[in-house]
């Protein structure tokens, strides 16, 4: 996105800052300062990932087979989890195409995801809507939609990017299904229930205050009996 000689926070940002009105929970495109803020809204980045996100030249595996819309990926699997686990899982949903655990190419060892495609993508949809709780062999699971091929910009954890991660790690990504976007504060609102002051009126012209608008003081017997003892 940058190159490796110039400063992200000098560079203007190619899209349109969220407002409290204008937002959405989940990611529609991807950009590393977007998600790397809560609300989508910071402009300076706060920690090197997103610099070094921003820098990546990361561009999608074009030897990736299947249909990116019916397909699902699944983080946060135990490492004794095989794909017959996730077949008996996902099948509840509809009819598997593929199911693919992501291995390491050295160990063989699961690198703790995995991708589920489906035949329809009713039943795609209707496993992303149902998995918010879903736990596999113990573990409780992130279940969300392949954003490699459907997600523009899309710039993988292992360059900085991607969704979730850990408060320890203080590299959250958000607006994804794990942690979705908030809605940005709403800038130069009015506090409800103001009252106008003594030196505003309605028509938003300020106006000096008079001495007339003070309230009156309002004389005692007490003030009159202190008055003679100090006489």
């Amino acid at each position: 996105m940058y190159d490796e000689d110039e400063d992200p926070n000098s560079v203007p940002l190619p899209y349109e800052l969220p407002t409290s009105y204008k937002w959405h929970q989940h990611a529609t495109f991807y950009h590393p300062m977007m998600a790397g803020s809560i609300d989508g809204t910071d402009v300076v980045p706060h920690d090197r990932a997103i610099v070094r996100a921003t820098r990546a030249k990361y561009k999608p595996n074009k030897q990736v087979k299947g249909d990116p819309e019916k397909t699902l990926m699944v983080r946060h699997l135990p490492n004794q989890t095989k794909e017959i686990s996730l077949r008996n899982v996902f099948s509840r949903y509809g009819d598997l195409q593929n199911c693919r655990l992501v291995r390491d190419a050295i160990s063989g060892k699961s690198r703790g995801y995995a991708f589920v495609e489906y035949k329809c993508v009713r039943d795609c949809e209707e496993a992303l809507r149902d998995s918010g709780d879903l736990v596999i062999d113990g573990q409780k699971v992130v279940v969300d939609r392949e954003c490699e091929r459907t997600l523009k910009g899309w710039i993988p954890r292992r360059f900085g990017g991607g969704f979730g991660g850990k408060k320890e790690s203080g590299q959250l990504r958000f607006g994804g299904i794990e942690r979705p976007f908030r809605r940005p504060i709403p800038v130069n609102s009015k506090p409800l229930g103001r009252q106008h002051s003594s030196t505003e009126s309605r028509d938003g012209k300020r106006r000096f205050p008079s001495t007339s608008d003070a309230p009156r003081y309002k004389r005692t017997p007490h003030d009159d009996d202190k008055r003679s003892r100090m006489r």
